[in-house]
C-alpha cells in the first residue's frame, strides 16, 4: 500500500539532507554538491537480475511503551536508538539498568530491552549492507580497485577525468573518491555497475553521458562529478540515520516513509540515496534483494558472510589538543558541520589565528598536529594524520586537516609529535570564506561526529553542536566558546602552554 501524507512544516524542517544550511562564517564547503530531489528517470538504472516481487513483511501496531528486542549493531549509541524506537535515553535506560549511564557507543551484539512508540509509514526490515562495508575502513584493506576495474570490459576503465590536482582513470578515480568521503570503493564500483553497467557493458549509453547517475545538474556533469553527488548523498543518509537526526525518507513522488527502527545506517543510507532517484515500484526493488543488494552479491559475494564490526563498545577519543601552537589564541570560527563535502557528517570544526580572520589572506602562524601520529597521505591543501601510526587511514583514529597552505606543508610518511607545525591556514583547497583550518576525526575509516556520543575533545574542550551547521560552541566547565565569523570575544581560544 502506498501512503500519501501531508507533511508538516515541523516535520519538513528535520528532513536531512533535502535542504543544506550553508554557514555564513569563516568556514568552508568542500564540494560543490548541490541537494535536490530528481525527477526519476526509469531508463537510468540496470540490474543484474530480472524484477521480481518481493513480499513485504510489516511491523505489528505496538501500544505506546511495549518492550521490544533489540541487538545492538556497530556503532550505535543510546540517543540514536532512542530517536529511532521514538523513545528517550532515560526509558531505555531504566529498562536496562545493567548498561553504564556514561556509555559511549554500544558494543554490537549486545541485547537490550527498548520501550517502543509506533510511528506509521514504516520502511523495509530487509537490510542491503553491513556498516563496516559502506565505509572506506578496515574490511577494504588489500582491495585493489584499478586492478578489479580493469579485469572487467567495461567502459569505466578507460574513463578518466580531473580531481583532487591531478587526471586520475576508472579504478583510481573511484579510490579518490572513496577515500575523500570514507565510502567503500567496493559499493561505489556496485553503484556505477547497478546505475551504468560501468563494469559490464563497454560503451556507456550516450543517453548518460553528461548525467550517468541521472542527477541533471550543470555544476555535476560526467561521471566523476555525479559520483561525488552520490557520496555525498549517501553520507547524508548514513550518518544522519547513525546520530538520529534523519527520521524520514520521501520518495520522489511525494509518499513518505519512516526507516524501520530496526534497521542499520548503510541500508539506511542507500534507502535516502535511491528515494531521490526512483518511482516508488524502482525504489522498492533497488532497495530488496533483486537491486543493488544483487549486485553487490553478484560482484563481491555475500556482504553478510563474515564481515567485521568496525566501532567498539564504549568507543573512547584519544587525547587532543587544540591545533595551533601552545599559547597562542585563535578564533573558533565554525561549530561542527561537514567533514567532506556538505550536509552529514558534523564532524568538523573550524579556526582561524584572529589577525587574518574574514580574509583570504596569507598567515605565518602554524597549524599543529592534535596528537602523535604520522602523515599518511596529503592532497593539496589536505594531510591526514594517522595516530596508531600504521600507515593506513583506514584503521584507527585519522585526523583530516584541510585548507592548509602549499607553503612548508608537511610531507606523507612524517612522524610528528603534539604541537609540532603540519602547515599554515589558508582558503586553499575547496570554498572557503577565510584563512582558517577545518579539523575533522574517523575511527576505522568511519567520521565521528563532533557533538556525538564520542564528543570531539580539545584540551578539554568538548564540541556541542548549533541550531544550525558552523553556530556550535566549545565548552570547557562553566566557559563556553561560540563560533564567530568576526573573531568576537566570545570566539576567542588560548592553546594550553605545556
Amino acid at each position: 500500500m502506498v501512503y500519501k501524507v501531508r507533511i508538516s512544516k515541523i516535520v519538513v524542517n528535520r528532513i536531512i539532507g533535502f535542504s543544506i544550511s550553508l554557514g555564513l562564517l569563516t568556514g568552508c564547503v568542500q564540494t560543490e554538491v548541490v541537494l535536490q530531489s530528481l525527477t526519476p528517470d526509469p531508463a537510468s538504472f540496470s540490474t543484474f537480475a530480472e524484477p521480481a516481487p518481493t513480499p513485504v513483511p510489516t511491523r505489528p501496531v505496538y501500544e505506546p511503551g511495549t518492550l521490544v528486542d533489540y541487538t545492538a549493531q556497530t556503532g550505535d549509541s543510546l540517543t540514536a536508538l532512542a530517536a529511532h524506537f521514538n523513545t528517550t535515553v532515560k526509558e531505555i535506560l531504566e529498562v536496562n539498568p545493567l548498561i553504564q549511564k556514561d556509555i559511549t557507543t554500544l558494543q554490537a551484539g549486545l541485547v537490550l530491552k527498548i520501550p517502543i512508540y509506533y510511528k506509521a509509514l514504516w520502511g523495509s526490515q530487509f537490510q542491503i549492507l553491513p556498516d563496516s562495508l559502506f565505509i572506506n575502513g578496515p574490511q577494504q584493506i588489500g582491495f585493489d580497485t584499478a586492478a578489479f576495474v580493469n579485469s572487467y570490459p567495461g567502459w569505466l576503465k578507460n574513463y578518466s577525468s580531473f580531481s583532487g590536482g591531478a587526471n586520475r582513470r576508472g579504478g583510481d578515480l573511484i579510490d579518490y573518491v572513496a577515500q575523500t568521503f570514507s565510502i567503500s570503493p567496493r559499493l561505489l564500483l556496485a553503484l556505477a555497475e547497478y546505475q551504468t553497467g560501468a563494469l559490464t557493458n563497454p560503451e556507456l549509453d550516450p543517453d548518460k553521458t553528461l548525467f550517468p547517475l541521472g542527477y541533471k545538474d550543470q555544476f555535476h556533469k560526467g561521471f566523476y562529478l555525479q559520483l561525488v553527488w552520490a557520496a555525498n548523498l549517501l553520507n547524508n543518509g548514513y550518518y544522519g540515520w547513525r546520530n538520529g537526526r534523519l527520521d524520514t525518507i520521501t520518495r520522489s513522488d511525494g509518499t513518505m516513509e519512516v526507516p524501520d527502527p530496526w534497521q542499520n545506517s548503510a541500508t539506511v543510507a542507500l534507502q535516502h540515496y535511491f528515494s531521490h532517484k526512483l518511482s516508488p515500484d524502482e525504489y522498492r526493488q533497488a532497495i530488496y534483494h533483486e537491486g543493488i543488494y544483487q549486485t553487490y552479491v553478484t560482484l563481491f559475494g555475500d556482504p553478510w558472510q563474515n564481515f567485521q564490526t568496525h566501532i567498539p563498545g564504549n568507543l573512547q577519543q584519544e587525547d587532543l589538543t587544540l591545533p595551533f601552537a601552545a599559547g597562542k589564541t585563535w578564533a573558533l570560527t565554525g561549530g561542527p558541520h561537514a567533514a567532506w563535502g556538505e550536509g552529514e557528517p558534523y564532524a568538523a570544526l573550524d579556526f582561524a589565528p584572529p589577525g587574518v580572520v574574514g580574509g583570504c589572506s596569507n598567515s605565518s602562524e602554524f597549524v599543529t598536529a592534535v596528537a602523535d601520529g604520522q602523515i599518511v597521505r596529503t592532497e593539496p591543501a589536505v594531510a591526514l594524520l594517522d595516530l596508531d601510526q600504521d600507515g593506513d587511514e583506514r584503521t584507527g583514529w585519522v585526523i583530516l586537516y584541510l585548507h592548509l597552505g602549499l607553503n612548508d606543508m608537511v610531507r606523507p610518511g612524517v612522524l610528528l609529535k603534539a604541537g609540532d607545525p603540519v602547515g599554515h591556514p589558508s582558503c586553499e583547497g575547496g570554498t572557503a570564506t577565510g584563512t582558517h583550518v577545518h579539523i575533522a576525526r574517523k575511527y576505522n575509516g568511519e567520521w565521528v561526529d563532533a557533538d556525538s556520543a564520542v564528543p570531539f575533545n580539545l584540551e578539554g574542550w568538548v564540541a556541542k553542536n548549533g541550531s544550525e551547521p558552523y553556530l556550535g560552541t566549545l565548552k570547557r566547565f562553566s566557559k563556553t566558546i561560540t563560533a564567530s565569523l568576526s573573531a568576537s570575544p566570545s570566539s576567542l581560544i588560548t592553546a594550553e602552554k605545556k
